[in-house]
């Protein structure tokens, strides 16, 4: 359909700030991973589909360094 909105969630994290506690991956496995050597936290899908926004803001809230960022954009469809 033309003009229906649509919902950009894009996901970011900090490695520097993480520290390896993975409640995101618990989460939300889909989306993270953690890096095998130190733990910190690897964003597998930077871009989600809205259904998975709520798990994402989730993990960010339950982050203990808060090294994930959510950003939700809603847009225009064309």
């Amino acid at each position: 359909m033309t003009g229906d909105l649509a919902r950009v969630v894009e996901v970011r994290a900090d490695g520097k700030r993480c520290c390896g506690a993975g409640h995101c991956l618990r989460i939300a496995p889909q989306v993270f991973d953690q890096d095998e050597r130190d733990g910190t936290v690897i964003v597998l899908r930077p871009h989600v589909p809205s259904d998975l926004a709520q798990l994402v803001q989730e993990a960010a809230l339950v982050c203990p360094t808060r090294a994930i960022t959510v950003t939700i954009q809603v847009g225009q469809c064309p």
